[in-house]
């Protein structure tokens, strides 16, 4: 096949996206397929939230944070001074 073949075949994305009459994919068809036969029952856009657990004070976020990063700081100082080298 020569170049200008390839060419021609190329697929043209802005064809495509100004084409009147688009299929629907495959998974759209099937589920319009079902619920003609059986509809989905409706929903609510937002349901009820569940209850809300117990929340923590951002300050009790940041000491563990900080802690543990205090922790690891430590536990390498600890290292490095019980190392041979």
């Amino acid at each position: 096949m020569s170049q200008q073949d390839n060419e021609g075949q190329e697929f043209d994305f802005r064809w495509a996206a100004e084409a009147e009459h688009k299929e629907p994919s495959a998974r759209a068809r099937m589920l319009a397929a079902r619920w003609r036969e059986n509809p989905p029952d409706p929903v609510p856009f937002r349901p009820d939230p569940g209850p809300a657990g117990p929340r923590r004070s951002s300050w009790v976020s940041t000491a563990l944070v900080l802690g543990c990063v205090a922790a690891v700081i430590l536990l390498l100082g600890y290292m490095q001074t019980r190392s041979p080298y």
